[in-house]
């Protein structure tokens, strides 16, 4: 009985110290490193060859971008039956595959954002400093108006303003309520998979993870188009803003939405 006694206390106190669990253990036992958070302003990164790199390549993606997905979205509202054309389903595969394969070529140089949602929101973030912000929300939306303004000169004026420039409004039966919570879920989530793809944790512990991380932001991109293209023709994007193609089709930001179309609301977030 005594022995017994031993062997139960000895294997009650067999570890000396207090092993962590849960939470904690994940605090003190990390298989991987976080970076450090970017500061607010960065001066030194203008004097780097690296950045204007990467402003350039956010300007060549999202240029690329729209000048791909807004000729298709014109192509298929312009053919004549919905048989004849790729319909919602390829323009929302057209979405998510160029997003798929320009963040594949510009992650490693800018990361691969090409929009302004997903770069304010790795600002929040604090994983971008304000001057790399600044910088790429500009050069976006300026890549996105010289791809609208090549698009306008293939189709030409009569079709590219036939069609608003491929510009989002509400569908008739929605309220302008539901397009803007439909245009803020949509955009939640790509900013969502945006932080989750490059999570370092999962960099750490699979080193595919880096080069798959396209794939989801790309199949998420199509997702949402899919859902959403019947409520607000799927924003998401605030670089390609119904303001800029109002401002390329009648050169002044009044008439943003053609006769046709007065009962609509343009919706971005």
């Amino acid at each position: 009985m005594e022995g017994r006694e031993d062997g139960v206390r000895l294997g009650t106190h067999r570890f000396g110290e207090r092993r962590p669990l849960g939470t904690e253990a994940q605090i003190h036992d990390k298989d991987y490193q976080e970076p450090p958070a970017a500061p607010l302003f960065e001066v030194a990164e203008l004097f780097c060859w690296s950045f204007y790199r990467a402003v350039i390549a956010e300007f060549i993606a999202t240029f690329l971008f729209l000048y791909i997905t807004l000729l298709t979205a014109i192509q298929v509202s312009n053919s004549p039956s919905k048989c004849s054309s790729v319909g919602a389903l390829g323009v929302s595969w057209t979405f998510g595959g160029m997003i798929f394969v320009l963040v594949y070529c510009t992650a490693g140089i800018s990361g691969g954002h090409i929009n302004p949602a997903v770069t304010f929101g790795l600002f929040v973030g604090r994983k971008l400093s304000l001057t790399r912000t600044l910088f790429y929300m500009v050069m976006q939306c300026l890549g996105a108006i010289c791809g609208a303004i090549v698009v306008k000169g293939f189709e030409g004026n009569s079709v590219f303003e036939l069609h608003s420039g491929g510009a989002n409004v509400v569908s008739d039966g929605y309220t302008q309520l539901a397009g803007l919570g439909a245009e803020i879920i949509g955009t939640f989530l790509l900013v969502y998979t945006v932080f989750s793809a490059t999570d370092a944790k999962f960099s750490a512990r699979d080193s595919r993870v880096p080069i798959l991380a396209p794939l989801p932001i790309g199949f998420a991109v199509f997702l949402v188009h899919l859902a959403t293209i019947p409520i607000t023709g799927t924003g998401i994007n605030p670089a390609r803003m119904d303001i800029l193609g109002g401002t390329i089709r009648r050169g002044s930001i009044s008439g943003v939405l053609p006769p046709s179309c007065d009962k609509g609301i343009s919706i971005q977030v």
